[in-house]
């Protein structure tokens, strides 16, 4: 007998039948001698239906205020699937993020998990009740309702499978694994079988929405034995951990788009030592995230410093480099938003040469022109063109995993 925990996304739970659904899976797992905690997420679009009513009231609404009022679709979730398991004949209890002993930071609508005191579950499992807790949500020291951010459910349940030094964490979701691109964008695209803490953190930071990069980031770190599985198939899921069998010919893993990215270009800027520092050290006081860097050779007395962030940080970057242009010392800003980010990750690149040059070809074949590039071990990214992105991602794909494919057969 083992301890399972096992996470259910927004459209794991988004009805009555769904929600059935996840009880059935729960009390099977129950059934076979296991413990279970199960963490749900809210049902369907309720976080958006939320901010939305919010909005009619207080377009301005405190970040405390607006967690006390996402961490309500949780609970929804959470009660109405322990009434379906009661219904079944089973033990259940269910249990908000700070009963469950989820205790984080003050960083309102983006807390970070500070630890889990563990004794409340420990005694509902001890009675051998199924467990179920909210996810995505904790409470601070002031005894506030914080919450986790977008895809929190995820760090919630990796953090509670270490936490319980649980056996095994199963991520249920809407796909039955980890492809190498996005199914619905690739028809072509493969399921792994298996994927490494590091490629499925680095996919989950350049645009996978199928693990929340935080909880792989945890998982790794307590090496967590992790599952991301299909809550509808039943089909076996892809298991993510430290290392793998590699058994593909190709180097990449996968690929992933991001959309929610702007690159902002500062002109004109005085080729000195001291204006990378300026410049970046402005964003990082007001903790906007910069993500690919490219300064220009110095041509005269002048040079251009051009980098990315999210679309969202876009209004406030630009606003804060004009404040501070005296400070600073630059012509204008080149802001683009119009710009997507391809990526391609693999463990396999780093002892590879040409991998890059082969994105490369396949975006030039396709007559997809790149904007800025950056490269690390394990991933190589460009930008191009927003009405270029999803041709990218099918051609780059091509590239890698149908032509190796062929190779193989012949």
């Amino acid at each position: 007998m083992g301890l399972i925990v096992q996470k259910f996304g927004g459209s794991s739970v988004a009805d009555a039948d769904r929600i059935r659904n996840v009880a059935r899976i729960i009390t099977e797992t129950y059934r076979r001698g296991h413990n279970v905690v199960a963490v749900l997420s809210a049902q369907g679009d309720t976080t958006d239906d939320l901010i939305s009513k919010a909005k009619e009231i207080n377009p301005h609404a405190s970040k405390r205020e607006m967690d006390m009022l996402l961490s309500t679709g949780e609970q929804i979730s959470c009660s109405l699937c322990a009434m379906a398991i009661e219904a079944m004949g089973y033990s259940v209890v269910s249990l908000t993020g700070w009963q469950a002993g989820v205790q984080s930071n003050s960083s309102y609508g983006n807390a970070r998990i500070k630890r889990v005191v563990t004794e409340r579950i420990l005694t509902e499992l001890d009675k051998r009740s199924i467990v179920i807790v909210t996810g995505f949500q904790g409470i601070n020291k002031y005894g506030d309702i914080t919450t986790l951010g977008r895809g929190g459910s995820d760090t919630s349940a990796v953090a509670l499978a270490a936490s319980l030094h649980a056996d095994l964490c199963q991520i249920y979701t809407d796909v039955d694994g980890v492809y190498t691109a996005d199914p619905r964008l690739v028809p072509e695209a493969h399921k792994l079988e298996e994927i490494t803490f590091d490629e499925m953190l680095e996919l989950a930071t350049l645009g996978a929405q199928v693990l929340h990069n935080r909880s792989v980031e945890m998982a790794k770190r307590y090496n967590v034995n992790l599952e991301v599985l299909s809550s509808f198939s039943g089909n076996p899921g892809t298991k993510v951990k430290e290392v793998v069998k590699i058994m593909e010919k190709s180097h990449v893993s996968g690929i992933a788009k991001d959309k929610n990215v702007a690159r902002l270009a500062l002109v004109g800027l005085a080729d000195e030592p001291g204006i990378a520092f300026r410049i970046f050290s402005l964003l990082a006081k007001e903790k906007i995230n910069v993500d690919i860097i490219l300064q220009s050779i110095g041509r005269g007395d002048t040079k251009d410093i051009s980098f990315t962030v999210a679309k969202s940080d876009t209004g406030e970057a630009t606003r804060l480099l004009e404040e501070n242009r005296d400070y600073i010392g630059f012509d204008h800003i080149d802001v683009n938003d119009n710009i997507a980010k391809i990526s391609i990750v693999g463990a396999g690149m780093i002892n590879n040469p040409g991998v890059a040059a082969t994105m490369f070809e396949a975006l030039f074949n396709a007559g997809i022109n790149i904007h800025m590039i950056s490269t690390s071990e394990i991933k190589v990214s460009v930008l191009v063109d927003l009405e270029d992105a999803d041709r990218a991602v099918q051609v780059v794909h091509k590239k890698f995993f149908d032509e190796i494919e062929m190779q193989s057969a012949i």
